[in-house]
């Protein structure tokens, strides 16, 4: 069964735009504007996200994990200033040079890296979903700090609040249908896992007020933090409501479920369960760095 959701922005911020039929409704002030729907299908992709460019280049703010910049060794703070021997000094052309080419070509980005100038030969893979964008952003990385929130009702005020438990991170919006769908029965999975170790918590951009009346009219028997400007909405690439974030005991993202299915629960359910029966111990071995947040300009 197709998921039902609600669009509220570019996926993250990398210029991809999500396709297939989608419920919309207005956009809350601190997010952007619905995206247009556009086809996937084989579009080559490089998978960075870069700044506004200029004579030095197009500095490079960061790179999807898995990608095939990724792969290709680009780094975060790199400064592209040719593609196969042309110079770039604007995103446009960097966009426009992957685009006309196909999905498994090699291009060649000529980098600077801390003053050194440096060659890069990059297979282009094909563009993602934009949930399939959204689970390379997050899933296997420890979870985003929140920033600039408000915890109602005794609601944890950071994610690191978090840790020891299984949490279930649930951005929602007092104007999304869907969302109102699934807040009870996420209490409800909270009312039977609670006592194993499942922390329920729902992150919004609705105002304090606004936000608690929502909760108190839908059943929703967990805590709410209220992100007003967005700015934690943005740092976990949220850009389809409701989507929800599966953290482990340890603090990294093992899954996420975006929209709402009515046919999901049980999977859901077993998810949870699973990393409730895992051990709590901290990992031997340094996980990979939190996803840095995109700008608006990548391809």
């Amino acid at each position: 069964m197709r998921l039902a959701r609600f669009v509220i922005g570019p996926v993250l911020a990398l210029g991809v735009l999500v396709s297939g039929a989608v419920a919309r409704a207005e956009t809350p002030k601190a997010l952007a504007p619905p995206a247009a729907a556009v086809p996937f299908g084989g579009l080559p992709w490089l998978g960075v996200s870069m700044d506004n460019g200029g004579d030095l280049g197009v500095r490079v703010d960061s790179v999807v994990r898995g990608s095939p910049a990724e792969r290709g060794g680009v780094r975060a703070g790199d400064r592209i200033v040719a593609i196969d021997g042309a110079r770039v000094t604007i995103p446009g052309q960097v966009s426009r040079s992957v685009a006309a080419h196909k999905v498994g070509d090699t291009i060649t980005l000529g980098l600077e890296r801390t003053g050194n100038a440096i060659s890069a030969s990059i297979v282009l893979g094909t563009r993602p979903s934009s949930d399939e964008l959204l689970r390379m952003h997050l899933v296997g990385a420890p979870a985003p700090a929140w920033s600039n929130v408000t915890p109602l009702s005794g609601a944890p005020a950071s994610v690191a609040a978090l840790k020891g438990k299984v949490a279930l991170i649930d951005f929602w919006a007092s104007w999304c249908g869907p969302c109102r769908m699934i807040a009870p029965r996420l209490s409800a999975l909270k009312d039977r896992l609670g006592a194993q170790g499942l922390v329920v918590v729902g992150i919004t951009t609705d105002e304090a007020e606004q936000a608690a009346v929502f909760a108190e009219r839908h059943q929703m028997r967990y805590p709410v933090v209220v992100d007003k400007d967005g700015d934690t909405s943005r740092a976990y690439s949220i850009t389809g409501l409701p989507t929800m974030i599966l953290v482990d005991k340890k603090g990294v993202v093992r899954d996420v479920f975006v929209g709402f299915d009515p046919g999901g629960d049980a999977r859901l359910e077993a998810a949870v369960r699973k990393l409730l029966a895992e051990p709590a111990q901290p990992s031997a071995a340094p996980v990979v760095p939190a996803p840095s947040v995109p700008r608006p300009d990548g391809r």
